[in-house]
């Protein structure tokens, strides 16, 4: 054999070394992944529970034409009910809606990472400043509001991760609606607190969460 085939064969040989590492990488690689999306499914992580506990109104003006003014601070409350899976939320905008429009602009809530069992308390403001609305909803509005109550849903938009030990999943989309009856006149359930005007309501609703 020359020195050139000897040449060739060690050639091979190293080849087929590097061949086998990266096969044993990418077997483990695979096995790592089959296992945690295994534990995944088995924990079936569970989606979080959201409450809608207060809201107060510090404005509620319809004017012409067909203009909406509007200001909420809300209180939600949201709990992780899984055991074993850590919620990471990212990028939360919360809004109202009055059937299906929104009325207020997008108020961002700060990012947080829910432990097992854990609870998060946010207390965001909405603001609405001369919002053009529907002839229609502007209508319906003026006369819910003479009939003593308007329903309002408090929506939420964002994005949520599952923390599993040290795994963390890809991005998976959250969608929370919370609705409010906001009431008048003798028809009120509110109280005053703050500056005059304002009307807090004790709610205590349940929101509806898909993920």
């Amino acid at each position: 054999m020359t020195e050139k085939d000897c040449g060739i064969h060690g050639d091979k040989e190293r080849q087929q070394r590097s061949r086998c590492l990266v096969i044993i990488l990418i077997t483990l690689l695979i096995l790592i992944l089959l296992i945690v999306l295994i534990t995944f499914l088995v924990l079936r992580p569970t989606k979080p529970r959201f409450i809608l506990q207060d809201a107060t109104l510090f404005a509620f003006n319809v004017s012409s034409p067909s203009v909406l003014t509007i200001t909420f601070q809300v209180t939600l409350w949201s709990k992780n009910r899984n055991k074993r899976v850590g919620i990471y939320y990212e990028k939360l905008d919360v809004f109202a809606t009055y059937k299906n429009q929104q009325i207020t602009l997008p108020t961002t809530l700060p990012a947080a990472y829910q432990g097992h069992k854990e609870t998060t308390i946010w207390s965001p403001y909405l603001y609405g400043v001369t919002v053009p609305v529907a002839p229609y909803l502007a209508a319906s509005l003026c006369q819910d509001q003479n009939a003593g109550i308007v329903m309002v849903d408090f929506k939420v938009d964002g994005k949520v991760k599952w923390k599993v030990g040290s795994w963390v999943s890809g991005k998976y989309h959250i969608w929370v609606k919370c609705p409010a009856y906001i009431t008048f006149g003798r028809r009120s359930t509110g109280y005053p607190v703050g500056p005059p005007g304002a009307i807090k309501y004790q709610l205590a609703s349940s929101c509806e969460v898909d993920v």
